[in-house]
């Protein structure tokens, strides 16, 4: 029986320790070795002073060492907080000071980039860095307060035992961008993602012989989902950093690649491109979430591998995973996100909380095992997303608490759900979400713009592009060179615009006297149509 994240792959170890548990490029890595390597590093977390819950952030590319590390937390008894390994050294650093980071594995190239910004994070107290040429010169050694150690050496911290924890623990924190402001993170415990893994495995019908392609940053709970997947039915993940889409048809060519997730400007790329013939011999399912995929793409993508099962599914990184359409029903209603996924209830309610009659659009609410523990010390933010379950008996006095989405969605007579629209402001572009003030401070930063509004207009290939609507500062010109140049260096490139707009005078108001988003995005609604 599993109850803890990383039980699943101790138990494959001890069922079959020659089995391949990880690709990584030309490495390849039993279960035995894999699982011998997590208890070391969960013994160097005890070595190193780590206590019950401490947080270990990673920050690198998926390889070897960053599922060690993850993995080996958990087993610690400790909480791993993965950071998209694209992001830059100051949001980073936020995430760090954010969850009072302890230990943080990552590169000496990273950890470089990071070293001017280390004082802002007191709890962070060790760092190790991942073998590259840079770690001989930059450990073991000592930057202030923090303690730095190459990865390899960290047994030499000594080693003891794990912390006792039980599924109800936190086992991860997974950084989201909120509707306004810093990201939030999410606390996931290990009976969340268990239950997520069981539910998922369920309906895939994932088994040992499956070859499953983690593409996806370790940071998304879509991507996370690709190794626990695998571990828990002792199949093999291959860690994949692309750079073209060419490079996944590749790797998922010569390593016979069984299953495959992915959002929908990947899927969309893949589909244009030419496909081996023989890929179609070996991939039995692909899936697609983090955006509706386009009926064109899910067409082209049928036709070139026609074996393969379409699975369209919709998840919240507070609940990870709501809804599924089985492949069955994928001609029959292709612009459905299914129903709910095994082990969980998806309702469609009013504001007053009823449940809404078919056809009705409502919020979708998520009730189940799958319900995070709420947002990382953000008891505001986590009373607006984490409400009792509507309808629930008075006789329970105490309340069992569902995620409300924010988003809208209808339901027809035979219990299938449609998306609707999103109730905040979220940009979704490239299969991420982005906050649009994470955007707008770093444009107010440059002091080039008097007012600005990051917005989300449709787009054929990012789902949303990211424009900006700008006022250029009292006495200053446009500039969009300058902007965009600040923008490059302060933000990942899924953040940075891809369209400006300068406005003469004030941007326009709603009766609330704030930016009106939507006059701002209704006027730019087609900004992107002839790139379809």
């Amino acid at each position: 029986m599993v109850n803890l994240i990383h039980e699943g792959l101790l138990q494959s170890a001890s069922k079959s320790a020659e089995r391949e548990a990880i690709k990584d490029r030309s490495v390849s890595v039993n279960y035995g070795d894999l699982a011998q390597a997590v208890i070391g590093f969960a013994g160097a977390c005890a070595g190193l002073g780590l206590k019950r819950h401490d947080r270990v952030a990673v920050w690198a590319d998926k390889r070897l060492e960053t599922v060690v590390a993850m993995y080996g937390a958990s087993a610690g008894g400790c909480v791993f907080v993965p950071i998209n390994p694209i992001l830059k050294a100051e949001q980073a650093a936020y995430i760090l000071q954010d969850c009072n980071v302890r230990l943080l594995v990552t590169t000496a190239e990273r950890w470089a980039s990071m070293t001017a910004l280390a004082a802002q994070c007191p709890d962070l107290q060790d760092v190790a860095l991942m073998k590259g040429p840079a770690v001989k010169a930059a450990a073991p050694a000592r930057h202030g307060h923090i303690g730095v150690h190459a990865f390899d050496d960290l047994g030499s911290a000594g080693a003891g035992p794990a912390h006792r924890c039980i599924d109800t623990d936190m086992a991860a924190i997974l950084y989201t961008s909120g509707s306004t402001g810093r990201p939030k993170g999410v606390v996931v415990s290990h009976r969340n993602m268990v239950a997520g893994v069981d539910s998922v495995t369920t309906y895939l019908g994932n088994h040992a012989d499956d070859r499953l392609l983690a593409v996806l940053p370790l940071s998304f709970d879509y991507g996370l989902s690709q190794l626990s997947t695998a571990f828990s039915v002792g199949a093999c993940a291959v860690l994949h950093n692309y750079l073209l889409a060419g490079d996944v048809l590749k790797t998922l060519a010569r390593e016979r690649i069984t299953g495959m997730a992915a959002v929908p400007p990947l899927w969309i790329q893949l589909a244009a491109l030419q496909w081996p013939a023989d890929i179609d011999g070996h991939l039995r399912y692909f899936t697609n979430s983090g955006g509706a995929m386009p009926t064109a793409t899910l067409a082209e993508l049928r036709r070139r591998v026609p074996r393969a099962k379409p699975y369209l599914m919709y998840g919240l990184t507070e609940a990870f995973r709501s809804t599924y359409l089985p492949p069955e029903q994928v001609d029959l209603r292709p612009d459905s996100m299914g129903k709910a996924i095994p082990n969980a209830e998806i309702l469609v309610v009013r504001e007053d909380g009823t449940e809404c009659a078919p056809g009705e659009p409502g919020e979708l609410v998520h009730r189940g095992a799958l319900v995070s523990l709420g947002y990382w010390n953000d008891p505001e933010k986590t009373a607006e997303r984490f409400k009792p379950v509507p309808g629930q008996r008075r006789e329970l006095v105490m309340p069992e608490m569902a995620v409300w989405s924010g988003d809208t969605v209808r339901r027809d007579e035979e219990g299938f759900l449609y998306f609707v629209s999103r109730r905040d402001e979220m940009i979704k572009t490239s299969g991420y979400r982005v906050s649009p003030t994470e955007v707008e401070e770093v444009i107010y930063r440059t002091g080039l713009v008097a007012e600005v509004a990051a917005l989300g207009v449709s787009h054929p290939v990012l789902g949303q592009a990211i424009v900006v609507v700008a006022q250029p500062a009292a006495g200053g010109a446009a500039d969009s060179a300058s902007l965009l140049a600040a923008c490059k260096e302060a933000l990942p490139l899924y953040m940075v615009p891809h369209h400006i707009d300068w406005h003469d005078g004030a941007l326009p108001r709603n009766a609330n006297g704030k930016i009106d988003r939507k006059e701002l995005a209704g006027a730019r609604v087609s900004l992107f149509a002839q790139e379809a």
